[in-house]
């Protein structure tokens, strides 16, 4: 009995201790529950969680973008990623700037953020500038490549401060390669274009208050007539294209797809914003076995060469004079002579051309006359070359409106007198003979000579001038380095 009593006491006991136990664990787990969990509220009373915890995005200044630097990366590199959409026209300029956006950092490291002033928006828009044709106008001419860079952005600043007020420029060279983005089958498949962003190079120009001159080269295009034979002028002997003493160069200028591609060219450049288109090689092949040349005009017996030529430029003026822009020529220097052997290779008969253009820029250098009016030497001769040029040019488009605005020679080829010394000769017996204003020609576009006789023209205007030119202001003595254009470096 004791024993079976002993069981049942601690029986007892163990049953209530672990009640005691089981209760304190719940009491505990319970007062845990409520800390963690708020009592249940109306849900009308309770506001809205947040959507997310990441602070808003930080203001930007105006024209500024940003981006996140994915590794190390140079200032110079964002500057070439990003010049064409900035407003500045030099990738060191540009470079400068987004060193100074971003605290004067030289780099950028991985996940750093970059930021990146002075974008603007695209397309850029910009206007022909109303120019009078009789404008005395002072130019150098720049190749596309030239133009586009940091180089040809500082030549053109500085000849806006020696006195020039105007540069020419190529769209399209002679061998077809085009300088802008142009969608067309026939254009060359290039992706980089030296002027990758045209109303801006323009803007640019017109910032410095210059005449914006885009140079077209028309019918000699290597391009078109290498990749699209059928367009190119053909062999009677062989049934192939034509060569000019071995080259493939020359495209049939009555084939209405080459007319039609050089006038869609010429009509973009106009709404980009030029103030004039000009063409050259606006003409026949001159050289090569004229007898083996087969054209598609000769299919109407009635049709000569220069009929072809007017024909084209009555299309072109009809076209391009309404949107604002100054149509101009570039002619041979030798269409002066009139001679019946230069009119019937070319097709440039000067008295049918004049009436569909403003300007007609006879390609008048000493250097290229040769064996003319008995001269050994004619590059040695500008005053006689220039001045008979000038008067059978006068001559011949007397009535007709035209200005007349030569092209001179700033090159020394086969000229052993070329100095700043010859400039001034060209210049000034130009102008006495009726020149109004000039163009200066060299391939390379180095014109050190211009740049030392410029000096002379604009402190002597009456010797070298039409028109006295209006002084500088001081603001304008040296142009803003930011400006609305593109270059590479």
């Amino acid at each position: 009995m004791p024993s079976r009593k002993l069981r049942f006491i601690v029986s007892a006991i163990t049953v209530v201790v672990f009640v005691m136990f089981a209760t304190y664990v719940f009491s505990r787990h319970a007062a845990a529950v409520s800390q963690s969990t708020p009592p249940r509220q109306d849900s009308a009373s309770v506001p809205a969680p947040a959507t997310g915890t990441t602070a808003p995005a930080r203001e930007l200044p105006p024209g500024t973008i940003s981006f996140t630097a994915n590794a190390v990366t140079l200032p110079i590199t964002v500057a070439r990623k990003y010049l064409t959409q900035s407003s500045y026209m030099t990738v060191a300029e540009f470079e400068a700037a987004i060193r100074k956006a971003n605290d004067g950092k030289a780099s950028f490291k991985k996940g750093d953020e970059v930021l990146v002033p002075s974008i603007e928006p695209q397309p850029v828009v910009e206007k022909t500038r109303p120019y009078p044709r009789e404008e005395e106008i002072r130019a150098i001419y720049l190749t596309g490549a030239t133009a586009g860079s940091a180089r040809g952005i500082e030549l053109i600043r500085h000849w806006k401060q020696a006195g020039g007020n105007a540069v020419v420029f190529d769209i399209k060279d002679s061998d077809g390669s085009i300088n802008i983005p142009f969608d067309n089958p026939l254009a060359p498949k290039t992706k980089h274009h030296p002027l990758s962003n045209l109303p801006k190079f323009v803007r640019f120009v017109h910032s410095l208050d210059m005449h914006a001159i885009a140079r077209i080269a028309l019918f000699r295009d290597n391009n078109i007539a290498q990749n699209h034979s059928t367009l190119a002028v053909q062999s009677r002997k062989n049934h192939q294209p034509w060569l000019e003493k071995g080259k493939l160069v020359w495209t049939d200028p009555s084939r209405r797809e080459v007319q039609d591609y050089d006038l869609a060219l010429a009509r973009l450049t106009a709404e980009s914003g030029a103030d004039e288109v000009e063409f050259d090689y606006v003409r026949f092949p001159a050289e090569g076995d004229q007898q083996d040349a087969l054209f598609a005009y000769q299919s109407d017996p009635k049709m000569h060469r220069d009929d072809v030529i007017a024909g084209f430029l009555h299309r072109a003026y009809d076209e391009l004079h309404p949107k604002g822009v100054l149509l101009s020529l570039d002619v041979f220097g030798i269409m002066a002579w009139q001679r019946s052997v230069d009119l019937n290779h070319t097709g440039q008969d000067i008295v049918k051309m004049a009436k569909y253009c403003d300007v007609l820029s006879p390609m008048i250098y000493p250097s290229h006359f040769f064996g003319m009016d008995g001269y050994q030497l004619p590059g040695d001769a500008p005053e006689h070359f220039i001045g008979v040029s000038m008067d059978r040019f006068a001559k011949i488009t007397a009535g007709s409106g035209v200005v007349l605005r030569p092209w001179l020679q700033a090159f020394h080829w086969k000229t052993k007198t070329y100095s700043p010394e010859y400039i001034l000769k060209q210049v000034s017996t130009s102008k006495q003979h009726g020149g109004d204003g000039f163009l200066f020609w060299n391939a390379a576009n180095d014109y050190s000579k211009p740049f030392a006789a410029m000096p002379t023209i604009m402190t002597h205007a009456a010797i070298y001038l039409k028109t006295a030119p209006v002084p500088m202001a001081a603001t304008e003595q040296a142009p803003a380095a930011k400006s609305e254009a593109q270059a590479t470096k």
